[in-house]
């Protein structure tokens, strides 16, 4: 069963390589797009955290794949937040072409937040209590797993 906060987008020429398969540096790209599109679907609008001078920098990714997409095709991307405590968050994705259920890719990405001035970790609880609490109901919510395996 699919997420309502899947992310669909269509595979672009520049994206693949001389082999016509989509280059491994555009699912994390992907995953980023997609982490985006599902904050802002749950309420948590980046632009809103990054005017309160917080940055939310990437600490750590990986994605492991295992099929590639071609030009043409469509992609889905269920995205969920895994883990949250207010100084770290962990976001996990499943790249599928669109409306099948062939896993291309799955991914995570770790985060943590900072000051932008000091660049120092700071606890977003303290400083966006609003946004901290949104956040610990989509992890709440999201406990389940992004898609159900046939």
């Amino acid at each position: 069963m699919k997420p309502a906060e899947t992310y669909i987008r269509p595979v672009h020429y520049y994206e693949t390589d001389r082999m016509g398969i989509v280059h491994h540096s555009n699912y994390i790209r992907w995953m980023e797009e997609a982490r985006l599109d599902y904050m802002l679907r749950k309420g948590v609008d980046y632009v809103q955290i990054e005017a309160q001078r917080v940055l939310m920098p990437v600490t750590g990714v990986s994605c492991e794949y295992r099929r590639a997409p071609r030009f043409g095709d469509r992609i889905e991307i269920a995205t969920r937040l895994v883990f949250f405590n207010g100084v770290r968050a962990v976001y996990s994705y499943e790249i599928y072409l669109a409306g099948e259920d062939t896993l291309l890719a799955n991914g995570r990405s770790e985060h943590c937040f900072i000051d932008e001035e000091s660049r120092r970790p700071l606890d977003l609880k303290k400083r966006m209590p609003d946004i901290s609490g949104i956040m610990q109901q989509i992890t709440e919510a999201d406990s389940e797993p992004v898609r159900r395996r046939k």
